[in-house]
């Protein structure tokens, strides 16, 4: 059976064994949007929750627009556009309006990722930042949260009268679903505030998993740290596989997210009857799968669905490398992952990015990990507690033989863009 995986810009085909596939893990059928541009227009008009956006932008002279930075497929020009009319109908003018790009603690856009993100006339016409999450002095604490998470968040944000947050819902490996609060927290909030709210009093929580909200105590801290903060207006998008717009939801922080969230289950929720022996997955394709950091969104996708001790096969491209250098840095500190969870469990130990290592770490418990890549050489990739592999291919024909004839195979073409899982699950 030919398979086309994301993988990259181009994608990859593979040949898989068509006797042991008992699912192939995709979208549900859903039509994209005709006209889209009016759709989104219909939205800002009646949001979810909230008076128009023209209505809240008439008492505002000054405004901020976040927006997700060049790893999401955001359409944040198609967005953007009737956006910043409708401010400008309300008297807010261009040099009063900042659209600051929630990096986290990803490196910044240069001009040529925003151009591509955002789009020439744009990038030329308006005020495109991007937050720093190392400068503190860049922020404004607000005090703490519930759990006791310090609160520094991007103070070109918080002085703002108007607060508007754009994005992508999509399934999240720890908040549960992307979109809404995330933009304001992780996206604009400083180190001091991420390293605790990703800390492991939060990620080791069985809740803190792909598609789950409800007792999720990463979703539950970054809804209230949005709160406190102010958001005056959301706008998220639904995508399909092809990242055409399925649909727009607006208005308030909260209610307009479940209401996309909502519908998102529906459309990404993919099931097995029973986990299986091995999943084919990958890392999404471009913009998510160029780093080994980012690819671990798509190990995280496919736990739920693989056998105690069964094999993930993932393909990324990986074109940016490992990730950040203090991400490299963790797998030269520690021997192995139980090493490492060890020393996040028991001391103060700290280093930026950590959190995506111990989610590997998840991972690693259950099940064996092979990675395909021709971003990065099979020593390097052997490095990182994982196995390498020289083709998806070869990787299948690998973990049969160790599995068994009786071996099953489910493949996720879209890779953690599906919320894969087991129908009913003991």
């Amino acid at each position: 059976m030919q398979v086309r995986l994301e993988y990259g810009r181009t994608g990859l085909q593979v040949e898989l064994p068509d006797d042991r596939i008992v699912r192939h893990l995709a979208y549900k059928d859903a039509a994209p949007l005709t006209e889209p541009a009016v759709t989104l227009q219909q939205v800002l008009e009646n949001p979810t929750g909230t008076p128009p956006l023209e209505e809240l932008a008439a008492a505002a002279r000054t405004a901020c627009i976040l927006i997700c930075d060049i790893t999401r497929p955001v359409p944040n020009e198609l967005i953007l556009q009737p956006l910043l009319q409708t401010l400008h109908r309300a008297g807010i003018s261009a040099e009063n309006i900042t659209i600051l790009v929630a990096t986290g603690l990803h490196r910044p856009n240069d001009r040529d990722e925003l151009i591509e993100m955002v789009g020439q006339d744009i990038v030329d016409r308006y005020r495109l930042e991007n937050h720093d999450g190392h400068e503190l002095d860049q922020h404004t604490y607000l005090g703490e949260s519930p759990r006791g998470v310090p609160i520094w968040i991007d103070s070109r944000y918080v002085a703002a009268d108007l607060k508007i947050a754009t994005g992508l819902i999509e399934p999240h490996l720890m908040a549960g679903f992307s979109g809404g609060r995330k933009l304001i927290c992780p996206g604009i909030a400083a180190l001091e505030t991420i390293k605790v709210w990703h800390g492991p009093d939060f990620l080791e929580h069985p809740r803190a998993d792909c598609g789950s909200l409800d007792g999720n105590p990463v979703h539950e801290e970054n809804t209230w740290i949005g709160r406190k903060a102010g958001c005056d207006f959301i706008v998220n998008v639904v995508i399909d596989a092809d990242r055409r717009p399925l649909k727009f939801v607006a208005g308030d922080m909260v209610e307009a997210f479940e209401e996309g969230v909502q519908f998102v289950r529906g459309v990404v929720r993919a099931t097995v009857d029973e986990p299986v022996d091995i999943v084919v997955t990958c890392g999404a394709g471009y913009p998510l799968d160029v780093t080994f950091y980012q690819s671990v969104k798509g190990l995280t996708g496919a736990l739920p669905i693989v056998k105690e001790g069964g094999t993930i096969i993932l393909a990324a491209s990986m074109t940016e490398g490992i990730g950040s250098p203090d991400f490299q840095e963790l797998f030269r500190e520690h021997a192995s992952l139980e090493a490492f969870v060890d020393c996040i469990l028991e001391t103060d130990y700290f280093r930026m990015d950590q959190w995506q290592l111990e989610k590997l770490a998840t991972v690693g418990r259950r099940a064996k990990i092979k990675i395909v890549t021709d971003g990065l050489p099979a020593e390097t990739i052997d490095r990182l507690f994982v196995d390498s592999a020289p083709s998806v291919e070869a990787a299948v024909e690998e973990a049969l033989q160790e599995h068994g004839p009786n071996a099953e195979i489910a493949v996720i073409p879209k890779g953690p863009y599906v919320l894969a899982q087991v129908a009913s699950p003991r």
